[in-house]
């Protein structure tokens, strides 16, 4: 049995105070062999720098997934082609910098693939992550023929489209979890074929909060329809996530939960 852990978007400041303050105690505690957190609102609630990701490579986490919003901040698009380990959504088209898959290692030697996909629905136009998906794979068969578990996190807006990838992939990845709408749904469960599935993981940061942001800036902007600048909150941090044990021979989960840890 292999367990894998994956952290929801981390945003901001309390998002990187959540891992400070609990991954590598929950990673020890449940005794975790591979970990992956979503970043793309690592750095002020949009995007990736340099010194944020700095920050974040001191604690135990083997691959770092993004979104749309990995692109926000110009000084972190020279990381996604200078850190393998640092994916962006594999169905952006051809001469975007990075990449959106990788194979990594546990500490026991055990390759583990991870995906990067993005969805469509009420998302900037981006390549089918269906179609990409087929080949996202076909190329880890060929590259990695080796690689049983593999690991998807499907950045969407719509409940439709992540549970579509799900059912798409069922019996040909381990694991398919939502992330992007930062609030954590309770329909974790084993598909029929052995893919574990959950529509959103949640966000690792500030509840307290609409999705990570100060209540009253984004009211501003419901109520009178003009621009106003977000600022990320603070309070009510909490690590969110799902623990997958995983079936080391075959590439099937067998369990997958929910995660949350109180940090304040």
């Amino acid at each position: 049995m292999i367990r894998l852990l994956f952290v929801g978007d981390i945003m901001g400041s309390a998002g990187r105070k959540a891992i400070a303050g609990a991954l590598e105690s929950l990673v020890d505690r449940e005794r975790v062999d591979f970990v992956v957190a979503n970043v793309e609102n690592a750095a002020g609630g949009f995007g990736i720098t340099a010194a944020v990701l700095s920050e974040l490579e001191r604690f135990p986490v083997d691959v770092w997934t993004t979104g749309n919003h990995v692109w926000d901040k110009k000084e972190g698009l020279p990381l996604l082609d200078a850190h393998p380990t640092l994916l962006r959504p594999a169905n952006y088209p051809d001469g975007n910098p990075g990449r959106g898959w990788c194979v990594e290692e546990t500490a026991a030697g055990f390759p583990v693939a991870v995906v990067n996909l993005q969805g469509q629905a009420m998302m900037p136009p981006i390549d089918n992550a269906f179609r990409k998906a087929d080949a996202v794979l076909s190329e880890i068969a060929s590259a990695h023929p080796e690689v049983k578990i593999i690991l998807v996190d499907m950045h969407a807006e719509a409940t439709s489209e992540k549970q579509a990838m799900g059912w798409y992939l069922d019996g040909r990845a381990t694991a398919v979890l939502g992330t992007h709408t930062h609030v954590p749904t309770a329909d974790e469960r084993i598909l029929p074929a052995g893919t574990a599935f959950q529509t959103d993981v949640g966000m690792t940061g500030p509840y307290e909060s609409i999705i990570g942001m100060k209540p009253e800036k984004v009211l501003e902007r419901f109520l009178y329809n003009t621009p106003r600048p977000f600022e990320p909150a603070k309070r009510d941090i909490q690590l969110r996530g799902a623990l997958i044990d995983a079936d080391e021979a075959t590439g099937r989960a067998t369990a997958i939960r929910r995660v949350k840890v109180d940090v304040s």
